[in-house]
């Protein structure tokens, strides 16, 4: 994919660089795709949610390190699969260490109820320390982003929704909302430390 359109990724790569969101995400589109084949083909006995959330951590990372993509070393897509290569060892190797670590309940129907009471996802440390903010603060700066991520932001660091519900308000897949909120999150946090220069 980088072969034929090297100069419009490249170009988007320095837009992404210089903190468009924009250009992530048309980075993201045009190498989802690929990326999710690579890692189908490489961890064949996974099914597609987990190799799902290989790719969304994996842009996410490549969102958060973009500064450091060199266009000269290597495509964009190469770097962006050792990205994915090494998060879905981190996740494997992690999941391996909490399997050895479980301790075997006897009552199925107790650990069923566990399962289900279970959040959707934990708020992050940047996420408790935007919702223990002013609410007009927060509103500004969800306010701010592009509009790519300003509803999915909205409803989930002002209104409170939980993934599930905006992807489904939204008609969105859970993995599209998942990323949105952590890129969202991710400008804001920016967007506040360059306030606090």
């Amino acid at each position: 994919m980088d072969t034929t359109g090297s100069s419009h990724i490249n170009d988007l790569v320095r837009q992404a660089i210089a903190g468009n969101g924009t250009a992530f995400t048309a980075l993201w589109d045009l190498h989802i795709d690929s990326l999710r084949a690579f890692v189908k083909k490489w961890l064949k006995n996974l099914d597609d949610l987990y190799i799902d959330d290989i790719c969304s951590r994996s842009f996410e990372k490549a969102f958060r390190q973009i500064g450091s993509y060199d266009p000269s070393k290597s495509q964009f897509i190469t770097w962006l699969r050792t990205i994915a290569r090494n998060t879905a060892l981190d996740l494997l190797e992690q999941e391996n260490r909490v399997h050895n670590q479980m301790v075997s309940i006897d009552d199925f129907y107790k650990q069923a109820m566990m399962v289900d009471s279970l959040p959707d996802q934990m708020a992050s440390p940047l996420e408790s320390i935007i919702e223990g903010e002013d609410r007009e603060e927060t509103q500004g700066y969800v306010d701010k982003l592009p509009a790519l991520y300003r509803e999915v932001a909205r409803k989930r660091l002002i209104e409170g929704l939980q993934y599930k519900e905006i992807a489904q308000e939204m008609d969105m897949e859970l993995n599209t909302v998942r990323t949105r909120i952590r890129r969202a999150k991710a400008i804001i946090e920016r967007m506040r430390k360059q306030e606090e220069e």
